[in-house]
């Protein structure tokens, strides 16, 4: 008899390196023979400008860097781990020149411009709130709303008493820290407060909103470390809740079960499901612009949910594209995110110590008035820290996913979009007679 022949020398390396290494489901040798295509495509600068090449390379770079965190020993345990180091560690890379600026932009319109972002945001909240209990979710939603609100009111007096005494004074430190990081991120949060102080003050808005931007980011690179410290030390106690938010087991699981067999077609049926909600929000906001759009999708979709209006097959649909969205390319959205919208260079270039403290303060504050008054409604703490808190003071859109993803709830995205639309808008209301008052 032939013996068997035996894969040997680099062949074996190669195989062995397959099997035991796995990122985002490549074998380790697939991995690295696409990792080093994408450093000789960016390196040749002949990535292409389309959703091909920045899906190509968020993946890649995603991977390998939530990967990267996810195992460091000191980075894994205490600074948030995968969703952290994926999304800090694109944004040095960004700032140290190491990735072309073409492929920057590339991401940076596949993200933003292309509205990826906004899709992948749909697509979880409409599978977030379809997955929920449908009693539980309105007793959630009753509960978590005072909590978040009254958050952000403890998040403003604290924060501006600390700005007094460091110097800042009050009024300056509600303008430019309190009001930007509780504002709604940066489209429908700093943007149109910098209009706002602009037209109140008689001065153009782009400087205005140089200043405002820059606290931005730092309270959300912030609150997306300290979310992942915050369910990391607290995994073993009776705060956490483990992914459900109200004190009632089972209330973020569905009441159905899907089928273990994948209907491919049902992928295209539940993504038809959520952008249908998309343009219902986007319909009535067109009717009513005063409201955001995705408070409108949030709000629809409850009642739909509440009033048991969508068939069970096509929430269950919409359920199963959510989970392949999140499953599939959250990583990659985390290192779009530090790749083409956290500039850590004007970061560092404009924070003084004083706003940073102020910064901290009311990352802090916000995180330890939403876990301390959801506790006093019935939510549990670590959950509500994190939603009625963290996530307020965060860029709202990627802000969100990168907290939430840090934490390990993104089933909780609908309350997060929630509070921090409705919030924001409340806040911007609130600004635009602060500064009328007191400026």
């Amino acid at each position: 008899m032939k013996k068997d022949r035996q894969p040997f020398g680099a062949i074996s390396f190669f195989s062995n390196f397959e099997a035991k290494l796995k990122i985002v489901g490549l074998g380790g040798t697939a991995f690295f023979l696409m990792t080093l295509l994408l450093f000789v495509v960016l390196w040749k600068d002949v990535l292409p400008d389309n959703m091909g090449g920045a899906l190509f390379t968020l993946v890649i770079f995603g991977g390998a860097l939530y990967y990267l965190g996810s195992h460091l020993p000191i980075f894994k345990s205490y600074l948030g781990g995968g969703s952290v180091f994926a999304t800090v560690g694109a944004a040095i890379i960004a700032g140290l020149g190491l990735v072309p600026n073409s492929a920057i932009g590339t991401v940076h319109n596949f993200i933003s411009t292309s509205n990826f972002l906004e899709f992948y945001i749909v697509s979880l909240i409409i599978s977030a709130i379809l997955k929920m209990d449908r009693q539980l979710l309105l007793k959630s939603a009753v509960r978590f709303l005072p909590v978040a609100f009254l958050a952000m009111v403890v998040n403003f007096f604290v924060v501006g008493l600390v700005g007094q005494l460091l110097g800042l004074g009050f009024v300056h430190t509600s303008l430019y820290i309190s009001f930007p990081v509780m504002a709604g991120g940066v489209g429908a949060g700093i943007v149109p407060l910098s209009t706002i102080y602009g037209s109140a003050l008689g001065i153009p808005a782009g400087p205005i909103l140089s200043q405002l931007f820059p606290v931005l980011v730092l309270s959300n690179l912030l609150a997306i470390i300290g979310a992942g410290l915050l369910v990391k030390n607290t995994e073993q106690s009776t705060w956490n809740g483990h992914g459900d938010l109200l004190k009632t087991p089972g209330e973020m699981r569905s009441t159905e079960t899907l089928t273990n067999k994948i209907e491919f077609n049902r992928l295209l049926v539940g993504m038809m499901v959520a952008m249908a909600f998309y343009l219902i929000g986007l319909m009535l906001h067109h009717l009513l612009p005063s409201v955001n759009a995705f408070a409108f999708l949030i709000l629809v979709a409850i009642a739909a949910k509440a009033s048991n209006l969508v068939p069970t097959y096509y929430e269950q649909s919409a359920v199963l594209f959510g989970q392949l969205i999140v499953q599939t390319l959250t990583k990659a959205l985390l290192a779009g995110v530090g790749l083409a919208l956290l500039d850590l260079s004007a970061l560092l270039k404009t924070v003084t110590w004083q706003l940073a403290i102020c910064v901290i303060v009311s990352v802090v504050t916000i995180a330890l008035a939403g876990g301390y008054l959801g506790k006093i409604f019935g939510l549990y703490p670590v959950e509500s820290a994190v939603t009625a808190g963290l996530v307020n003071n965060s860029m709202v859109g990627t802000g969100n996913v990168a907290v939430l993803a840090a934490a390990n709830r993104m089933n909780l995205i609908a309350f997060a979009q929630m509070g921090n639309r409705i919030g924001g808008a409340i806040v911007l209301v609130i600004a635009g007679f602060f500064i009328t008052v007191f400026a």
